[in-house]
């Protein structure tokens, strides 16, 4: 989700992430400075395009497909063919600052740059909007199907399907019978 109610009053406004509200400058600053950090560490190129990708989905902070994502990098000045785009996400995914939403073939930021986790994605199936939560690999019953049959979770993605908070307090609209 991208947009928080107006208002009248001098309070600062506070953009949800998901299904919360944060300081949505400091979170873009802080996504861009753990890629750079993470990037130099590991001696990894983090191009202007990669910046420039993790940038946009940072602002965003909603899932978005690779096509929308190539419009805004040419709309930046970079190519305008699929690859500039492709590149840059299998890039940022492959390094952890982005994670591939399955169910809507889109790409979202990491709510959690630099930590190691297991990400489960609540997706509203009415505005699409995504929340980034934590899973555990080990526990559940996933984890304790796998452990007693020696299997070895290397990753999961867990992707579910609800209502967001603002969805659900919107009127329910009726459809003529």
């Amino acid at each position: 989700m991208t947009s928080g109610a107006d208002r009248d009053d001098d309070r600062p406004r506070r953009i949800p992430v998901g299904f919360d509200a944060h300081n949505h400058q400091r979170c873009v600053e802080t996504g861009l400075v753990a890629a750079e950090a993470h990037c130099a560490a590991q001696g990894l190129r983090f191009t202007p395009v990669r910046r420039a990708a993790l940038e946009v989905l940072l602002g965003e902070h909603r899932a978005m497909g690779a096509y929308e994502l190539l419009d805004r990098l040419h709309e930046a000045g970079f190519g305008s063919q699929p690859p500039v785009a492709y590149r840059a996400l299998d890039f940022l995914v492959a390094n952890g600052f982005v994670h591939k939403i399955e169910r809507l073939n889109a790409f979202i930021a990491c709510a959690h740059p630099g930590a190691t986790h297991s990400p489960a994605f609540l997706i509203c199936r009415l505005c699409d909007s995504v929340a980034e939560a934590q899973s555990s690999l080990a526990r559940g019953s996933l984890g304790e199907a796998a452990q007693s049959t020696g299997f070895r979770i290397e990753r999961t993605v867990v992707e579910a399907l609800g209502v967001c908070p603002a969805c659900a307090e919107k009127p329910v609209e009726s459809t003529p019978a």
